[in-house]
């Protein structure tokens, strides 16, 4: 049975309603609706309400129940304490997020830092300062973000909110930047480049936009759902890198020359190394991206040779026919 419905101000449901949920790990909307003696549409306009006051609110389904929570417990969060170690490893991370020098995320992971300094006896801090310059990451080829930071605030208030956006995408063969309703996912790292993960609506799929083709962003009110099990991995598990194409079966010889900086690393999840009498190696996966792998194998020059499949070995054959052409005219 029901509760009564309360006679008070919205004022005051709304500061029941969030006690209600920092209280609780989750709260789902039938408690909500039995707790504060309102209807389903006003404790939804009660939610929004809360979100729009700048609470982190957020949802999930477990089981068969969506419940809600703040992605913080504000007063429920203990003080967070670091051994030595643990400090010596962060600052040494520190130097790796260079990568968004000019952004929000370096700006906070500057705050981060000088909040840690504050509490830290100066020659504890002054140690640390120097530990941090052991590792001098090199990103050759990096991107510069810090003229995106205006956007990336934004993506990062929509993938904190899940709240759905509409970007403006510069597409490199139209004139003009494209429309998409996009719902944010994930933010994706790779080779010195950031990406969004997310579903665009408008070409009812997932799809994966370089953040220095987003000619602008606008936060939507609509909030979204993260699809039940979501991992972002799954994305890429057959990819070679960040494009999304039909898995092919790949073989790559190295010469003996090389051999030791390969059979030492991981290309692909799926990899499989040989090491042949004469020192070189056969290197052998299964994933998708032609360009990828082809600008991959080329990169080796003549220490590598594409023995499968067929169709690519070919596309290289042909590439590396070009390259020759253009070197062997001095003119």
């Amino acid at each position: 049975m029901s509760k009564p419905a309360k006679k008070y101000s919205q004022a005051a449901r709304l500061h029941d309603t969030i006690r209600l949920i920092e209280s609780r790990h989750g709260v789902s909307l039938d408690e909500l609706v039995e707790e504060t003696g309102v209807n389903l549409r006003t404790v939804h306009r009660d939610l929004n309400a809360i979100s729009d006051a700048g609470y982190p609110l957020t949802s999930e389904w477990v089981g068969d129940r969506k419940l809600y929570r703040f992605i913080t417990g504000f007063k429920d969060v203990p003080p967070v304490s670091f051994s030595l170690q643990e400090l010596v490893t962060l600052y040494f991370l520190r130097s790796h997020l260079d990568l968004l020098q000019g952004t929000p995320f370096h700006d906070d992971l500057t705050t981060i830092f000088r909040k840690i300094n504050s509490v830290l006896p100066p020659r504890y801090g002054a140690h640390l300062e120097r530990i941090s310059r052991i590792s001098l990451p090199l990103l050759q080829g990096r991107r510069d973000y810090s003229k995106a930071a205006a956007l990336l605030t934004e993506l990062r208030q929509a993938l904190l909110f899940q709240q759905r956006v509409t970007i403006k995408y510069r597409v490199p063969a139209n004139k003009k930047p494209e429309l998409y309703l996009v719902d944010p996912y994930s933010f994706i790292f790779y080779k010195g480049g950031l990406y969004l993960l997310g579903y665009a609506h408008n070409r009812l799929a997932v799809r994966t936009f370089a953040v220095e083709r987003i000619a602008s962003v606008q936060v939507e009110k609509v909030r979204f759902d993260l699809p039940e099990g979501y991992e972002p991995e799954e994305r890429f598990k057959n990819s070679f890198g960040i494009v999304n194409e039909a898995p092919m079966h790949v073989r790559v010889r190295f010469s003996a020359a090389i051999a030791h900086s390969i059979g030492a690393r991981i290309w692909h999840p799926t990899q499989k190394v040989s090491r042949l009498e004469d020192g070189s190696v056969e290197l052998g996966f299964t994933a998708g991206g032609r360009m990828e792998i082809v600008s991959w194998v080329l990169s080796y020059g003549s220490h590598a040779e594409l023995l499968a499949p067929p169709e690519l070995r070919q596309e290289l054959a042909e590439t590396a026919a070009s390259m020759a052409a253009k070197y062997s005219n001095r003119s």
